[in-house]
């Protein structure tokens, strides 16, 4: 007889990759002492933080680039078609919404598309959609800090009269642009052209298009020192927020909604007075074509009422409140979309749009209200900041639920005893959002983020279909109206989407997922929960 201890018989490699956590395994792990949260959160607090994520950076600095396009990179113009655009985006956000909130009803637990995945599609698939939500969420975010303090420097200068260094306020891919015209060069040579300008040897300001900042920047071994101060600096105090309470950041965004959504409809409001509708002819001057492009762009003005599902674990009553809270909040913003869209492309023809960073304080200050312009700017700060919050509660609970499966290291999922956040997860996600924050250029992280967010969006569609077919007598508080028509259109809507965008985005999305999958081989599918303990 073979007395030694015998040692457990590993799955079949495929068997593990496809293995799911059941709804009782998932409510179980989120009852655990160790892993409970403050559940303070009711129906209003859920629907601010939809709307709190949804209107940012997107709706004051995209609506601008997706009515007048960009023909040198080959974005076609929506033009007053915009509007249609936007309502496209919402009804395609709005099947996916219905998706969510049938989800959230009925596993209410921390880890939106990441969790639903684990219940429907099996380990590998969760692994994914986890290390993609890290692109919707953290990458959301370095592009809102990034935003928000280029509008607080622009707010600081032009209201406050405060002036904060250039190379305090820009990122050094930026600092280092070279003037169209001029032969492109690598780093070295940019450095190279540099030292030459400040020794006069060359124009500066026929080479540099920041010629201003970099020239007054610090130097390192040659290097010009810029970094986004502010953007660091917003990060760290949102990241503290964060960690200190659910219900106290709910707090805070509840009042930065109030105050973005007024100063909204004071753009509606004021605007509609200088209407011509002579701009609003050709009302769509590309088509359906221009239509999809400015879906493509403006779609980032919709990402975050998803995020609503990320806090499940800290509702009072998330079968509930959590489809109350994500589809109020995807109502509210469309229907300011679309009126502000309509008066921005009033009151100024789309073709002076292009280019513009902020569009709405840009077209009052065209009709003389400087100060309304200002306002605006105010109101921009404000947006940005709320969708940081709510981007930043979010992404610690991807980590924390991921590590509470075992797929990452138990220190993701920690709890502080006092606050009853994830605090080690909070922690890091302000690191990883405010050091690509203070270096890196707008331009190299929003794409990722849109294609991140509409991945998510299928598998969350699919997922209803499937727990609708395995688990039909599951208790839902919500059911999807029509889902085995409105599911399909939701998959279908955001490929149409997603076509929209380069080529060289797709491409780094997939690299993107590489990596993630070497993680999950190397670390996540010996030390699954379900791998160590098939029960738990």
């Amino acid at each position: 007889m073979n007395l030694l201890p015998q040692t457990p018989t590993r799955a079949p490699m495929l068997n593990r990759l496809f293995r799911t956590k059941s709804l009782e395994q998932l409510r179980a792990s989120a009852e655990e002492p160790e892993h409970q949260l403050k559940k303070n959160l009711g129906a209003f607090d859920l629907t601010m933080f939809g709307i709190g994520a949804i209107i940012g950076a997107g709706i004051f600095s995209s609506i601008g680039t997706a009515a007048a396009g960009n023909m040198a990179d080959g974005r076609l113009p929506a033009g007053p078609g915009l509007v249609l655009s936007i309502l496209i985006v919402a009804l395609i956000c709005g099947f996916t919404a219905l998706a969510y909130a049938e989800m959230a009803s009925m596993i209410p637990v921390s880890g939106s598309a990441y969790t639903y995945a684990y219940a429907t599609l099996g380990e590998l698939m969760a692994w994914i959609i986890g290390w993609d939500l890290l692109l919707e969420y953290a990458i959301s975010n370095v592009a809102v800090a990034i935003s928000w303090g280029d509008y607080a420097r622009s707010f600081l200068s032009t209201v406050l009269h405060v002036d904060i260094p250039g190379w305090l306020g820009m990122d050094p891919r930026s600092a280092l642009k070279l003037v169209e015209g001029v032969p492109v060069a690598g780093l070295s040579a940019k450095v190279h052209l540099l030292a030459q300008a400040k020794a006069g040897l060359i124009n500066g300001g026929a080479t540099f298009v920041n010629w201003d900042v970099v020239k007054a920047a610090p130097t390192v071994a040659g290097f010009p020192i810029t970094i986004n101060l502010l953007a660091v600096i917003i990060t760290t105090l949102i990241t503290w927020l964060c960690y200190i309470g659910i219900k106290e950041s709910a707090r805070v965004n509840s009042v930065m909604v109030v105050i973005k959504v007024m100063i909204l409809l004071a753009v509606v409001g004021l605007g509609i007075k200088f209407i011509s509708p002579g701009n609003w002819h050709p009302f769509v001057p590309h088509g359906w074509r221009g239509i999809q492009a400015g879906a493509a762009i403006i779609f980032f003005a919709f990402i975050g009422f998803d995020a609503v599902s990320t806090t499940a674990e800290e509702c009072r009553n998330p079968g509930r409140d959590l489809p109350r809270g994500i589809l109020w909040s995807l109502l509210i913003c469309t229907v300011i979309y679309a009126a502000v869209a309509l008066v921005v492309t009033g009151m100024l023809h789309y073709t002076k749009l292009g280019g513009i960073a902020d569009p709405l304080a840009y077209i009052f200050t065209e009709h003389k209200m400087g100060a309304i312009a200002g306002v605006i700017s105010f109101g921009a700060v404000i947006a940005t900041t709320a969708a940081l919050l709510v981007y930043q509660v979010g992404q610690p609970r991807i980590f924390m639920s991921m590590s509470r499966d075992g797929l990452l290291a138990p220190w993701f999922g920690k709890v502080h005893d006092t606050f009853k956040t994830p605090s080690h997860a909070t922690v890091l996600t302000g690191f990883l959002v405010a050091i690509p924050a203070a270096l890196l250029n707008i331009d190299e992280v929003v794409e990722l983020a849109n294609i991140g967010t509409l991945f998510a969006f299928v598998i969350v569609c699919g997922a209803v279909l499937i727990l609708r077919k395995r688990r039909p007598e599951a208790p839902r508080k919500f059911l999807m109206p029509f889902a085995w028509i409105v599911a399909p259109l939701g998959i279908l809507g955001c490929f149409w989407i997603a076509k929209g965008l380069p080529a060289l985005t797709w491409y780094r999305f997939f690299a993107w997922l590489g990596i993630g999958l070497v993680i999950y081989f190397f670390y996540g599918s010996r030390k699954s929960r379900l791998e160590t303990s098939p029960t738990a």
